[in-house]
């Protein structure tokens, strides 16, 4: 398949835009990245993808598709014989979309708003936060990774707490993963983080920190 026939949509702030480059990096999968202002679609997002208009968007061979889960799925199956994301057994496979979809809600949105918030509001997303850490570090216990030895599908679902999160710690002036409550987790975080595939895709710091900043401010007003 040529390098023409792969295209993706992203925008570099997008933890769900660095999960697809983390799928396609490791799948050795050629493509064409380009960059979206989400403030300013472009007529090629709302084109591609007229119903959500977000990215990440994946075109492989004039066919579209959005939203980062299915497309990690799409990729997987569709170069089947390189690298498996996805586990092999059915059971496995669920379990993994379950705690992607876990993180999603119970992770990745209210430690969002941990950051911007105080208070009462804080604490209520961190209680919610804490629950489901419990789980994560149940499943992430005595392994290198939830691939396994390798970084697989569930890795890159919940990639992005490698990076993102110790950088909402510090823009909130919070503690969102306590290393001493969650050690396999944290032992995970900086093995997914200084992976060096994972390592070359990751946006400079300082500009997340300053991104960030100006979002909890917007939150804050």
């Amino acid at each position: 398949m040529g390098i023409q026939e792969v295209k993706l949509l992203c925008f570099w702030v997008s933890p769900y835009s660095k999960r697809v480059e983390w799928a396609l990096k490791l799948k050795g999968i050629d493509y064409e990245y380009i960059e979206e202002d989400v403030f300013n679609k472009s007529h090629l997002l709302l084109e591609l993808n007229p119903i959500t208009k977000k990215v990440p968007v994946l075109v492989h061979d004039q066919k579209t598709i959005a939203e980062s889960f299915v497309i990690i799925e799409y990729i997987d199956e569709t170069w089947n014989n390189q690298y498996q994301l996805l586990p092999q057994q059915p059971y496995q496979r669920a379990i993994a979309r379950f705690l992607a979809n876990l993180v999603e809600e119970q992770v990745m949105r209210p430690a969002f708003i941990a950051m911007c918030a105080t208070g009462e509001e804080r604490e209520k997303a961190m209680n919610i936060i804490r629950e489901a850490m419990y789980r994560i570090e149940e499943e992430i216990n005595g392994k290198k990774f939830f691939g396994g030895e390798n970084i697989g599908y569930l890795d890159i679902a919940l990639g992005w707490i490698s990076y993102f999160i110790p950088i909402w710690e510090e823009v909130g002036s919070l503690e969102i993963i306590d290393p001493f409550k969650y050690p396999a987790t944290y032992t995970w975080m900086n093995n997914f983080v200084n992976n060096p595939i994972i390592k070359d895709t990751l946006p400079q710091r300082e500009k997340l920190i300053d991104y960030f900043h100006n979002m909890k401010n917007e939150y804050s007003a």
